[in-house]
């Protein structure tokens, strides 16, 4: 009886916000490069009614955009092998029953224009990290070594708003 009152407790995951069995997914994928600019949009469009004709309900989305990959990957189409160094990258978050993603799977599977795709359980909130500048914040730096090739092993604690004050007397001057 314990355990379950703390598994309740615990279970802040995004298939008890949303009721039902649905869930947060995300998925990513890489389209072919041999597109035209024109049939992007035509082809994302598709992605998001397929997410919808299986009672998803898109999210957050990003049009699909022409990166550089990694790596060479390949795809058998009609059995041929194609080999790709870029691709459109796009993804879309959703939300969508668990069994219904398995067919978003098949269907993707079937995608010619479809290199790859991955796609994630997730949560509905934005998940990327912004970079936060935290003023007046104290660091401490290893002293330069006055010896070429030497490490000095005393510490030098540097404040920046000392600095910026010896900075702007340095400039009045």
């Amino acid at each position: 009886m314990q355990e379950k009152e703390i598994n309740e407790e615990n279970d802040m995951s995004p298939e008890v916000s949303l009721g039902t069995d649905s869930r947060i997914y995300e998925v990513g994928y890489l389209l072919v490069p041999t597109l035209k600019e024109e049939e992007i949009p035509a082809v994302y469009g598709n992605l998001k009614e397929l997410i919808s004709s299986l009672g998803g309900q898109s999210i957050s989305d990003e049009m699909p955009m022409m990166i550089n990959l990694a790596y060479t990957m390949q795809k058998v189409i009609q059995n041929v092998h194609h080999k790709y160094d870029t691709a459109y990258f796009g993804w879309v978050k959703f939300s969508m029953e668990g069994e219904k993603v398995l067919e978003l799977k098949k269907k993707m599977d079937l995608d010619t224009k479809v290199i790859r795709f991955l796609i994630l359980k997730t949560v509905k909130e934005n998940t990327i990290a912004s970079k936060r500048f935290i003023k007046g914040v104290t660091t401490r730096r290893k002293a330069p070594s006055l010896v070429k090739g030497e490490e000095s092993k005393e510490e030098v604690i540097v404040n920046k708003e000392e600095i910026d004050k010896e900075i702007d007397a340095m400039v009045a001057n």
